[in-house]
């Protein structure tokens, strides 16, 4: 019995042994002495003689809207997509002749040079859709040409839905407020290595780079990519049966949609005006003065998302940037003698033109004569607020921004959002100055120059804006608002951002000091500088124009600037901030024409609203 058992064993040892040695003779086959196709094919592919090549179709990233639902993201295109050859004729056997009828008739379809489209897909190295020439957006298809191109019954090549990010085909320009994603490895390892260690982002990912694409990155990356797979052999052979995948995140939340402030027919009305008067750098804001909310925001250099850097584009958002207001600073210096009581509306000034200190003198040769607080204001008289000036202590020209809403910044935010983290929704935001030093501002050269809106003091157009929305509501400063929700793919809401306040650590002008000052704006438009550019407008208007002199330029160059509301009579609606920058010295300031027709497109929009009686 025992010599039976030890026989058999005998029997399954050699089995085993001769079935390991083939095993290992084929392994030795395939590394040493295989075919061309399975020589070239990387380690894994050896094992398992097929790979995959993948395209991402969609990001999974959230998309924006408008303030009426329409998209500022996110195009859905059908695109002519590619594998890497070769997959570029399903006979194998036909040969170059078959391959130049297929890419011939493949060409006809999209509408494209065969010889080009050939280049294209001979180049690939990895899977890749169709572009037009300068763009790098998806060339979209028609449902006909997505038809047609699937009949081809061509390896590798179909046409499939693919998200561009940034539409080509909206009226207004890419915008600076929603920003730009882009491939920043280090950052998005130091937010998301977690996510890339679990295998659920790459490296390569785009985040966001600037604007709402990276103050929203954290909640609008997605929970995952939409993708099409190719499976193929070790030679980059389709493998029958098995063919082209498609494969999505199965979650009905996602992605999220975020419902900006912004007005497409406002945005629009702005860009156009920009256009007509020729600026090239600038900004424009506009915000309803009901709640300091984001209608229009439009800067220049223009934003070209795909091509970050290149010249005649600016990727920075003008709009936030804080630069020397020049005279519309006057607004606070007036605000700050009035709460400190250094002057009264019926005080009177002398102008000669000259100041007879510092250098300083009065734009205006010979001087403007005698003049009332409300008059110099509209004049902008240099001389006469030079004078406040070096009444007040700097604190008090500190303060009294602050409680404005300059020196700081003033854009929606909150220590705590439904992720747990803080948020600002305008993130590149900057926060300006008064004096870079306070001390030193009580010299009164340093404080006649701040007073008349030069020396260190910066503001930005969203501040100047928001400033004629604090004025109309005496003084109480609102925060601007650019995104009011953020619901999920299903419709139920994730996060409503209700209007906010900004208020300032020393409190809030008086009642009193903000109707001065609307007097005072009014008085710019009906006999003061702007009177001539605004005189032909259908609506009431108001506001402060100024012109900073840019003193480190060579040659000089001045920022023009006007900042206004309107209508200026019962309810007001829009605030508006333009700025023209890099103009040369002497060149009439243009901000208030500017003003003046973006004020005619907003009232045009109005009328045609239902119900509206304007």
């Amino acid at each position: 019995m025992d010599h039976r058992v030890g026989k058999r064993l005998l029997v399954a040892t050699l089995a085993l042994g001769a079935a390991f040695g083939i095993v290992m003779l084929r392994l030795a086959w395939l590394q040493l002495a295989g075919g061309q196709a399975v020589r070239s094919a990387g380690t894994s592919a050896l094992a398992f003689l097929q790979r995959s090549d993948s395209l991402v179709l969609d990001s999974g990233r959230g998309q924006f809207y408008d303030r009426a639902g329409r998209k500022l993201t996110g195009e859905t295109v059908w695109a002519l997509t590619a594998f890497p050859e070769p997959g570029l004729h399903r006979v194998q056997s036909g040969g170059e002749k078959e391959e130049q009828q297929q890419l011939a008739r493949l060409a006809e379809i999209v509408g494209a040079e065969p010889a080009e489209l050939k280049r294209w897909l001979h180049s690939i190295r990895e899977a890749d859709v169709w572009r037009l020439p300068g763009s790098k957006q998806a060339a979209g298809l028609t449902d006909e040409q997505a038809e047609a191109v699937g009949k081809l019954d061509l390896a590798g090549v179909a046409a499939l839905p693919y998200r561009n990010r940034y539409p080509d085909g909206l009226p207004i320009a890419p915008l600076h407020a929603i920003g730009y994603i882009s491939q920043n490895p280090e950052r998005l390892m130091e937010l998301y290595g977690e996510q890339v260690a679990a295998h659920e982002m790459r490296v390569t990912d785009r985040t966001g780079g600037a604007g709402l694409e990276l103050s929203l990155d954290r909640l609008v990356k997605g929970v995952g990519r939409t993708e099409a797979i190719l499976m193929t052999d070790a030679a980059r052979r389709p493998l029958e049966g098995l063919g082209l995948r498609v494969t999505a995140p199965d979650n009905p939340h996602y992605p999220l949609r975020v419902k900006t402030t912004i007005d497409l027919n406002a945005q629009l009305a702005v860009e156009q005006t920009m256009a007509k008067h020729r600026i090239h750098q600038g900004a424009v804001v506009v915000l309803d003065t009901a709640d300091a909310d984001v209608l229009a925001m439009a800067s220049l250099p223009r934003l070209d998302p795909d091509r970050i850097g290149d010249p005649a584009t600016d990727a920075r958002n003008h709009a936030l940037i804080a630069v020397p207001p020049g005279s519309v600073f006057k607004t606070v210096t007036l605000a700050a003698a009035l709460e400190a009581g250094v002057t009264t509306r019926q005080e009177r000034f002398r102008c000669t033109g000259e100041y007879g200190r510092y250098g300083l003198h009065c734009w205006k040769t010979g001087g403007h004569g005698i003049l009332t607080l409300e008059q110099a204001y509209a004049d902008s008289c240099n001389v006469v607020f030079a004078a406040l000036a070096e009444r007040l202590h700097p604190e008090a020209l500190q303060k009294t921004a602050d409680r404005l809403g300059l020196g700081r910044r003033i854009g929606w935010n909150t220590g705590r959002f439904i992720d747990g983290g803080p948020l600002r929704l305008l993130q590149e935001e900057e926060s300006g100055t008064v004096f870079k030093d306070v001390a030193k501002g009580r010299d009164g050269g340093v404080r006649t120059g701040t007073g008349i809106g030069q020396r260190d003091v910066r503001i930005s157009p969203l501040q100047a804006a928001n400033l004629a929305v604090t004025l109309l509501h005496d003084g109480r400063v609102l925060a601007p608002r650019i995104v009011s929700e953020i619901r999920y793919a299903d419709g139920g809401l994730a996060a409503e951002l209700p209007p906010q306040t900004s208020p300032s650590a020393y409190g809030r002008i008086r009642p009193q000091t903000a109707a001065a000052l609307r007097r005072a704006m009014k008085a710019v438009v009906a006999e003061g500088t702007a009177e001539r550019a605004l005189a032909d407008s259908k609506w009431p208007l108001a506001g402060k124009s100024g012109t900073a002199e840019l003193g480190d330029k060579q040659p000089k160059r001045n920022d023009h600037w006007f900042v206004g509301y309107g209508p200026a009579e019962g309810k007001a609606r829009y605030a508006v901030a333009v700025l023209i920058e890099n103009q040369p010295a002497g060149a009439r300031n243009r901000a208030a024409d500017v003003f003046g027709d973006i004020m005619a497109a907003l009232r045009r929009l109005d009328t045609q609203k239902p119900g509206s009686s304007s």
